[in-house]
């Protein structure tokens, strides 16, 4: 038997989840020879499928997430430096020629 599940986070599950509750109510002979398997099984394949999109879609947003941060570390660093960072490469250049003097 599954665990209590969060009916809110496996919506798409909640019928095979009530299907498998009144299976288990009806007999206790049911229950023990094993004639909710199908519906047990059914339910597993459910959970599954759903936390296995939920998991993508944390990714995707996780992905787009740091596309962002990137992007705006990006525009603040060519305001700081200039367009393809010309000012920080004149500034190392001339700590370079500082150094081997």
């Amino acid at each position: 038997m599954h665990p209590q599940l969060d009916r809110n986070r496996f919506d798409p599950c909640e019928k095979l989840m009530d299907a498998l509750e009144e299976c288990h109510r009806q007999e206790f002979m049911k229950k023990a020879l094993g004639m909710c398997n199908f519906e047990k099984e059914e339910l597993t394949k459910c959970l599954h499928y759903t936390r296995v999109n939920d998991a993508n879609d944390r990714i995707r947003q996780s992905k787009e997430k740091q596309k962002k941060f990137e992007q705006r570390r990006k525009e603040s660093e060519e305001e700081l430096y200039g367009k393809n960072n010309y000012l920080k490469r004149m500034i190392e250049k001339e700590a370079e020629s500082r150094g081997k003097q």
